[in-house]
């Protein structure tokens, strides 16, 4: 008799450091601005994390990392629901606040469009969160649990009936 056992399928974890990277020869908008540092573009954002928000290290760099991964989720799959809680939500709005980054972003993974950010006022309170972050999982992202968990059940989902909205 012989057994045959099956191999578990390879998979590799997304690498938000890597994804935000990539971005650096799409930006063409204040390159000096944006590459006069000589810092990758995952430090420039980073610094800029630290420099106006009251955290260490380590929190910027999983705030950072949680954020990155939900904008390319949102982006990949714009069919699905997505929304974040106040904490990754503030590494997101870096990356939107950063104009040439975030268009680099767009033109990169979003197709050379424009991503909208659209936020509702309330706040849901449906686990929205919670279902992100399994929804993260799902595509390849290794999600920081307990950054996800603070917020479970209280995000600040985007309009997903704007086109191409977040």
């Amino acid at each position: 008799m012989t057994v045959t056992l099956e191999q578990p399928a390879s998979t590799r974890t997304r690498d938000p450091k890597e994804l935000l990277n990539a971005v650096a020869p799409h930006i063409t908008e204040l390159t000096i601005n944006v590459f006069d540092s000589g810092l990758s573009l995952w430090d420039r954002e980073m610094a800029l994390l630290l420099r106006d928000h009251t955290m260490v290290r380590n929190m910027a760099e999983r705030i950072l990392g949680n954020a990155v991964m939900y904008t390319i989720g949102c982006i990949e799959h714009p069919d699905v629901h997505l929304g974040v809680g106040k904490l990754v939500d503030v590494g997101v709005h870096q990356l939107i606040l950063d104009t040439p980054v975030w268009w680099g972003i767009c033109r990169l993974y979003n197709g050379g469009a424009y991503k909208h950010h659209a936020p509702f006022i309330e706040r849901r309170r449906d686990g929205l969160c919670l279902r992100t972050a399994d929804f993260m999982k799902s595509i390849g992202f290794d999600v920081d649990d307990e950054l996800w968990a603070i917020d479970g059940t209280d995000c600040s989902p985007c309009d997903n009936k704007v086109p191409d909205s977040h």
